[in-house]
């Protein structure tokens, strides 16, 4: 008798629990906003696919070396800028900044409204020759695409906010609000010099944005599992960033008497703890709305799993946690990038060092990373020593429900038509770092489609930009400014 009641005790538990995932399920309704789709990009896309090939002409590389800057490159971009788009040079107020970095304002008519701020950066990082179908500073026009380093990273962007600006003054359009173009010129480096400088400068005078838009992420296809239409991922968050050098001293000698332990095992050690214990998982911030986004979008199966995070929380976890690319999403990532020992074979080393790079989940710290990572060693012969000039807190989130979202989300639906707008972490860092104090809202997002094959040209060999995805994102800035400012 016992036994059936247990039984049917469990049915109508496993009835209710069913029951629940159904419902849940079924309230999982898409949070895709219903737009229609606007005209095509009214700029002439062959004249502004000849412009941004001639911004790729000039080579505006950086260095962590200023030495190795070519500055005189810089200067010759700022040039270019004023004669490919003479009515912004006419129109905006332009400030340069720190020698190099570029701020324009377009003053809006109504002071009352918080403008918004776009940022792009104008330097790019170095280049090999070798394996490029066209000469990687031709800016060559062809096959549809525009090739060059920067094309995608990020001249592409600074140029098409450039041409909307540039449009849309020919047209007669009057922003209600101001809108502010940031450009620095050292972003690829860290941004202090450029994007740093500009903030410095907008914070002294009190300026606070409505929202600020920068490079981040863009739209891809293929990514997620049984969603077939494009996905515009908009970052609301950046991780932190964090090097932290490990080093051990010791008295060294020749390596055919060795010690129990050398300084270079001691390091070994650190760096293969810091790797078998890494940081815990947290489907949290940006990473749970992705899927908040994204569920209502896929098959009845995972729709259903997304739909249902209490419960399948940890089934989720464990599978974004075997590929490196959804791993770094859920975590604080640890990556021992440098070990340095003896200069010789046979020399035992008397300073051996390791550098481990750490990107910082929302809801840690710099200090807490640094807490634990000598927890985890557990060995006080084991100095460790942030790296001061790679330092970075978590950013905020930006809200989702914000208007600032919703303007950028109409936007890419409008200008990208079928295109789906999910928020995401940004796993590295941008420019936008410098300006969270400036806005609640800082969003990093280039209108791009970027198919699968052709993300590793960004930094990598044969970047380029299609001439669609070109207009689409000219046609994405110029919308924006009209959803923002009218």
């Amino acid at each position: 008798m016992a036994i059936c009641v247990a039984i049917s005790l469990l049915a109508a538990l496993l009835l209710i629990l069913l029951a629940v995932i159904a419902i849940r399920t079924a309230l999982f309704k898409s949070k895709q906003l219903s737009v229609s789709a606007i005209a095509s990009c009214p700029v002439n896309i062959a004249a502004a696919a000849e412009r941004l090939s001639g911004a790729i002409q000039v080579p505006t590389v950086s260095s962590l070396d200023e030495s190795q800057v070519d500055f005189e490159q810089l200067a010759r971009f700022r040039e270019y800028l004023s004669a490919a788009f003479p009515r912004v040079h006419s129109s905006l107020d332009k400030q340069v900044i720190n020698n190099h970095g570029l701020l324009y304002t377009w003053k809006g008519s109504d002071p009352a409204m918080k403008p918004i701020l776009l940022l792009a950066h104008q330097d790019v990082v170095p280049v090999t020759v070798e394996g490029w179908t066209h000469p990687p500073f031709s800016g060559a026009i062809a096959d549809g695409y525009v090739w060059g380093r920067g094309t995608l990273d990020d001249k592409g962007s600074l140029m098409g906010m450039l041409e909307a600006v540039e449009f849309l003054i020919k047209d007669g359009f009057r922003p209600s609000r101001s809108v502010c173009l940031a450009f620095g010129f050292d972003e690829e480096v860290g941004g202090r010099q450029g994007a740093g400088k500009i903030a410095e400068l907008l914070k002294s005078e009190g300026q606070q944005f409505e929202f600020v838009i920068d490079e981040g992420l863009v739209a891809v296809s293929g990514m997620f599992p049984g969603i077939i239409a494009w996905i515009a991922l908009v970052g609301t968050a950046e991780k932190g960033y964090l090097s932290l050098e490990l080093s051990v001293q010791a008295t060294g000698g020749h390596a055919a008497q060795p010690p129990r332990e050398t300084a270079a095992g001691i390091i070994a050690k650190a760096v293969a703890k810091l790797q078998a214990k890494p940081f815990p998982a947290r489907l949290t911030g940006p990473a749970a709305e992705l899927f908040s986004y994204l569920g209502p979008e896929m098959p009845f199966p995972n729709k259903m799993i997304f739909a249902n995070m209490w419960l399948f929380s940890p089934l989720v976890k464990r599978l974004l946690s075997a590929k490196p690319a959804t791993d770094a999403s859920i975590r604080t990532t640890t990556a021992p990038t440098m070990l340095s020992g003896s200069a010789q074979d046979n020399v035992l080393p008397t300073l051996a060092t390791a550098v481990v790079n750490f990107r910082i989940l929302q809801g840690e710290s710099v200090q807490s990373v640094i807490k634990r990572v000598k927890a985890v060693i557990g060995d006080p012969r084991v100095k460790v020593s942030p790296i001061l000039k790679t330092i970075f807190e978590p950013s905020p989130a930006s809200s989702t429900d914000s208007p600032g979202f919703a303007i950028v989300s109409r936007t890419i639906r409008e200008t990208m038509p079928g295109t789906l707008v999910a928020p995401m972490l940004v796993p590295a860092r941008t420019d936008c770092t410098y300006f969270t104090g400036l806005s609640p809202c800082c969003f990093r997002f280039v209108p791009e489609r970027i198919p699968g094959n052709e993300l590793s040209s960004i930094h990598g060999v044969n970047e380029r930009i299609s001439l669609d995805s070109y207009a689409e994102m000219i046609n994405f800035y110029l919308r924006l400014m009209q959803n923002s400012c009218t």
